[in-house]
């Protein structure tokens, strides 16, 4: 669907079925359907989507994988450890008709396939401290490009960039915006909290 415009895709996204049973351990909150198309469009006018092996690390319930398939994406891998979220994940692509979208039960860790680039919501780290790091990890092993989200916070930016620059790669501030998040678990006071987050571009400095 090459013809797709960015809030078509944002629709079609923000209508995907979300977590039954969210779980805190994991933080598992669904990418919002305008955070992801805005990331998934950056990456797509990039160049780095259409025709390309995408790695949707930690998918969740697909909705970066469904949208990187949308933006015709050649395969699309989406690895995740929690088989429920995985299941709905699978309920999203059949309603889409998708058949290019392999999703993948274990951690992102012991992921080995060649891609072009990797795309990803990783865990902000609220819950658990350094939870981004194994992702980040497994990025970086890839040598494609990375577009990632991660809090507006200075020390979350400080982890990242210096992380980053230690794996050789350089990094890039694409956009910040505000990231909702639906009142889901015991701590959660508001109904509806946002979050401001940063949407990334990293690439290995001597990809070329």
């Amino acid at each position: 669907m090459p013809s797709l415009k960015k809030k078509q895709l944002a629709k079609i996204l923000s209508n995907l079925e979300c977590f039954d049973n969210p779980k805190v351990e994991l933080e598992q909150y669904t990418t919002p359907g305008d955070v992801a198309a805005e990331l998934l469009w950056i990456a797509h006018i990039n160049g780095d989507i259409a025709g390309k092996i995408i790695a949707d690390l930690g998918t969740g319930t697909g909705v970066l994988a469904i949208g990187a398939s949308l933006l015709g994406a050649d395969i699309v891998y989406g690895i995740d450890r929690d088989d429920e979220a995985l299941e709905i994940a699978q309920r999203n692509i059949k309603n889409l008709n998708l058949e290019n979208i392999t999703l993948i039960h274990g951690d992102v860790s012991f992921f080995s396939h060649k891609v072009d680039t990797v795309i990803m919501n990783p865990p902000f780290g609220c819950q658990n401290r350094n939870a981004d790091r194994p992702f980040l990890e497994k990025a970086c092993e890839s040598e494609g490009v990375i577009y990632s989200i991660h809090p507006n916070l200075e020390e979350v930016r400080g982890f990242v960039e210096m992380f980053l620059k230690e794996k050789g790669f350089g990094f890039y501030l694409l956009k910040t915006m505000s990231f909702e998040i639906p009142r889901q678990f015991y701590f959660h006071k508001k109904k509806l909290g946002r979050i401001e987050v940063c949407i990334y571009r990293f690439e290995k400095l001597d990809r070329y």
